[in-house]
């Protein structure tokens, strides 16, 4: 990990809201941005800014999202992924997020992802495969 990674480090990914990131249970006129693709969004966004800010070898891992979902945004519209670093420590980095669309803010979000060695984690991942058997 660069010493680069740390508070106060922002990006910001934009999104357009097509069909996949819709809610489809209450009919085509009512397609919104569906709060578990925010939260999926909003992992990537994290992690691309993350993955900068480490060394070859490393990537991260999410471990927690508290998301605030307060506003609609239709099918069609654009939303901006606002990512901060609020905090490092040690291996533990905490993001906060806003997603704004065209017209106002629609989420707040703190995500916790962990830096990872790929090989050691795929150690561990193997090691967990070879007790069930597979």
């Amino acid at each position: 990990m660069k010493d680069t990674l740390k508070a106060g480090v922002e990006s910001q990914t934009e999104i357009k809201i097509d069909a996949p990131r819709t809610i489809d249970f209450m009919g085509d006129d009512l397609r919104v941005y569906a709060t578990p693709q925010i939260v999926h969004d909003l992992e990537y966004a994290c992690r691309d800014l993350i993955l900068q800010h480490l060394d070859d070898g490393e990537d991260t891992v999410g471990a927690s999202v508290e998301i605030q979902h307060a506003k609609p945004t239709p099918l069609g519209f654009t939303v901006t992924h606002k990512v901060t670093i609020d905090n490092v420590d040690g291996r533990r980095v905490t993001c906060k997020v806003e997603v704004h669309d065209e017209i106002e803010k629609v989420a707040t979000a703190t995500h916790t992802r962990f830096v990872v060695e790929i090989d050691r984690l795929k150690s561990a991942i193997a090691a967990k495969k070879a007790q069930k058997g597979n």
